[in-house]
């Protein structure tokens, strides 16, 4: 694992993130590992919906005949909550 060093950080901004952390019943660096783990899911959430949006501008996508999205996630929710 990587290890990390951010430099002239501020006070009020190193004082307002002890406070979230302290709020959140963390140490700092448990409370700023996670706001970077966050980060990285929205950038690579980003870069998916960027790929997506590639293909689908190529003509690519769900046909026609394809299943309805929201009954879907409706159908695994289902399955989640019943513990499947």
């Amino acid at each position: 694992m990587a290890v990390l060093t951010i430099r002239d950080v501020p006070d009020d901004v190193r004082d307002v993130l002890s406070r979230d952390a302290r709020e959140r019943g963390q140490s700092l660096q448990a409370y700023l590992l996670n706001v970077l783990e966050r980060q990285a899911d929205f950038s690579r959430n980003r870069q998916l919906i960027a790929e997506i949006d590639r293909d689908l501008s190529r003509g690519g996508g769900a046909g026609p005949d394809a299943p309805d999205s929201a009954e879907l996630l409706d159908q695994a929710r289902t399955r989640q909550d019943s513990g499947e």
